[in-house]
């Protein structure tokens, strides 16, 4: 089953793995029953020095370090500890050795196999975990190597990452959205020993790549059987052939100052960038972040949740994965095709008690509701809208007393509207990786839903700044997690300047690139966020724009383009999406695109209006139900109304300069097939600058 790996060109040491589904719950148990440690207790003891699992827990001496940063795989980084955050360094491996201890009957992570929930718990997970790194370690996975994850979420995916990290490698998530090339490119700057991917639309990327080693899948069969091919289960039968000891010794040799994780950015502005990110940034963070969050440690009240956002985001990763092992949460995986449609019974299912989204996921829930609401009968959707209207004034006072009313529409209406979306257990609503406009805020707020903002990027492991329960206020990211220091430099006249950020968060640096690290970093070690916000006088932060996107006229007026699409979006219920151009212009144009219904199959935006796009129509005199009945000035009506639209905008502005002069409407929804949007469904502005180049030249011929 072993075989040796050569060196290539390509990848130096490269094996290549695929899979896609968890063995079942009764192959589980064989790999267990066949591993010749079996005693949860044993595993946790050092096979080399035996030590006790209080002088385990008590933290790992770190590796040496003369700087903050470094862009080294191999390298270690003096960790920001001062007073406020003093906490003893562990790394992943003893965040999760203290959480089997406490949970390890719990159950951690359930996949539904056709119409059966597959459950396993925190002592199983930690034991395929071990067995996944010392697969990895009989197929040759070097120290500081990576496997690179290529797949939709699932158990595997979990299981694939943690091993990678208990065999001393690196995980690195790909998005199931690259392109081969993109593949290739996360494949060759990690340096990676193994490629793991989901299925045979993965597998094809995959192919494409040279001097590929093996491959490992396990839904379906393989077209062909070529050598170095391992099912899912071959694969973690390898382990077998791995000594505890030789595992123990791997574990025992890791720091907490080390790399253990590459999240790679979207590479909207170039090439992607690997963020590398030590033990200590993952296990500190999945403490402290999700506390601020008010997520609850399992001994008081096991959380539980969905998995459905792309992994290989620090958001879905630290939330999903990492935090989940922290507080021994219960995560569920959804179907590949969550955001085609299925997530709603996935959540109907499992009732969760904490769920997170990205802003486009809860705009696209809003409008599925408003749409379901206005097929309901005149008496019902009156109810629902009085309900709403009676919720949100409600929750916008932020008090505590509840009045009668709101009571009696809670019971009525919302409660029930939380049980067709399968939320009525949860508690705690999440939005993250991108701003969410006010408009998605205060319609959630109209159903008691709560949507609490977290603010980071991935060079602080995710959250930097987090609302919760006990830290909110409309429309701001919340307060600074504890534990962490920020600071706002070059502070305009109003108190905006830019957010930079201090903590045990903050990322060792980007791998192999010195320069670009650099511009992260000042010299005392704050990381630069590249976003402008203020700080009102409770610690609430607001986020007002990105210096990158920041227009600058040409007759010198900064314009921050976010507030003035938001506004467009929210004065015109018809508009999908909204991108103001002008840098270096004489004034201001944008683009605008319709909703519309999304191919269910493709994901690609049809020609066919969205109910609620068909419904402004309507209500405005049209009869349009395409979007090709409105563009090129086709529907006058349509139009007219979008230009009073955006007259109302402009009204609001504070100079002349502000004011959008010209717009146009594309012919097809922005969309991450297209390429206009990213993973997370944020907007990728380079990619529309160019993409519909002539279409903004054309605003600006004399």
């Amino acid at each position: 089953m072993w075989f040796k790996v050569k060196k290539t060109h390509y990848f130096p040491h490269t094996v290549h793995y695929c899979f896609s589904s968890m063995p079942r719950l009764s192959e589980t148990r064989r790999f267990l029953q066949s591993s010749s440690s079996l005693n949860c207790d044993d595993l946790l003891s050092n096979a080399a020095e035996k030590k006790s699992i209080e002088e385990v827990l008590a933290g790992a001496e770190l590796a040496p370090a003369q700087c903050l940063w470094t862009t080294e795989a191999s390298g270690s980084v003096q960790l920001r500890m001062d007073e406020l955050c003093p906490e003893q360094p562990i790394t992943v491996h003893q965040m999760f050795t203290n959480s089997v201890q406490k949970y390890g009957k719990l159950t951690a992570l359930a996949s539904k196999r056709g119409n059966k929930w597959e459950k396993v718990t925190f002592s199983e997970y930690y034991h395929l975990s071990r067995m996944a790194a010392k697969g990895f370690l009989k197929l040759g996975l070097e120290q500081f190597h990576s496997v690179a994850i290529l797949g939709f979420n699932s158990a595997e995916w979990f299981i694939a990452a943690v091993g990678t990290v208990f065999a001393g490698g690196i995980m690195a998530g790909i998005y199931t959205t690259n392109s081969p090339d993109a593949c290739l490119y996360v494949a060759k700057d990690s340096r990676a020993n193994v490629i793991v991917v989901e299925n045979q639309k993965q597998l094809d990327k995959i192919l494409q790549l040279p001097h590929l080693k093996a491959i490992v899948q396990y839904s379906g069969s393989l077209k062909e059987k070529l050598p170095n091919f391992y099912s899912w289960e071959e694969f973690m039968g390898l382990g077998l052939e791995v000594s505890d000891q030789e595992l123990d010794e791997v574990i025992s040799s890791q720091k907490a100052n080390q790399c253990c994780a590459l999240i790679y950015t979207s590479g909207t502005t170039g090439s992607p960038k690997g963020v590398m990110l030590s033990h200590d940034n993952i296990t500190w963070t999945a403490h402290h972040a999700s506390r601020a969050g008010d997520m609850q440690p399992a001994e008081i009240r096991q959380e539980s949740l969905v998995s459905y956002l792309p992994l290989s985001h620090i958001a879905a990763q630290i939330y999903d994965l990492w935090t989940g092992i922290q507080w021994g949460e219960q995560v569920s995986f959804a179907q590949p095709d969550a955001l085609k449609g299925s997530l709603v019974d996935t959540l109907r299912e499992v009732t969760p008690t904490a769920h997170m989204g990205v802003p486009r996921v809860w705009e696209k829930i809003m409008e599925k509701i408003k749409e379901g609401i206005s097929r309901c009968g005149y008496m019902k959707r009156k109810l629902v809208t009085w309900a709403m209207s009676v919720s949100l004034e409600a929750n916008q006072r932020l008090t505590k007393y509840k009045s009668f009313l709101f009571t009696l529409a809670d019971s009525l209406v919302l409660q029930k509207l939380h049980a067709e979306l399968g939320i009525s257990n949860c508690v705690k609503f999440f939005s993250g990786a991108a701003p969410i406009g006010n408009e998605t805020l205060q319609f959630f707020l109209g159903l008691n839903i709560w949507l609490y903002e977290a603010y980071g990027m991935s060079e602080s492991s995710g959250p930097h700044f987090m609302s919760g329960p006990k830290a909110y206020r409309f429309s701001s990211c919340g307060k600074v997690v504890p534990g962490c220091r920020y600071k706002l430099v070059n502070v305009d006249a109003d108190g905006i300047g830019e957010v930079c950020f201090w903590g045990r968060n903050v990322f060792m640096g980007f791998l192999n690139l010195e320069d670009k690290t650099k511009e992260a970093l000042d010299e005392d070690g704050w990381l630069r966020s590249g976003d402008l916000g203020k700080v009102d006088e409770d610690g609430f932060l607001y986020i007002t724009g990105r210096i990158k996107e920041l227009i600058i006229t040409a007759g010198g007026e900064n314009v921050a383009p976010l507030s003035i699409e938001d506004a467009v979006k929210q004065e015109l219920p018809i508009i999908s999406n909204a991108m103001l151009i002008g840098d270096k212009r004489k004034f201001l144009s944008m683009l605008l695109t319709l909703k519309c219904t999304i191919n269910p199959e493709t994901t690609e935006p049809t020609d066919i209006l969205s109910l609620g796009a068909v419904e402004f129509c309507q209500r405005h005199g049209s009869q349009s139900t395409k979007v090709s009945d409105i563009i090129g000035g086709k529907d006058k009506i349509v139009y007219q109304s979008i230009e009073e639209g955006i007259a109302r905008v402009n009204s609001k502005a504070t100079s002349n300069a502000q004011r959008i002069q010209k717009w146009t409407i594309i012919g097809k929804d922005f969309s991450i097939v297209g390429g206009e949007l990213g993973p997370t469904m944020k907007l990728r502005r380079p990619v529309v600058l160019q993409m519909y180049h002539s279409e903004i030249e054309s605003f600006y011929r004399e």
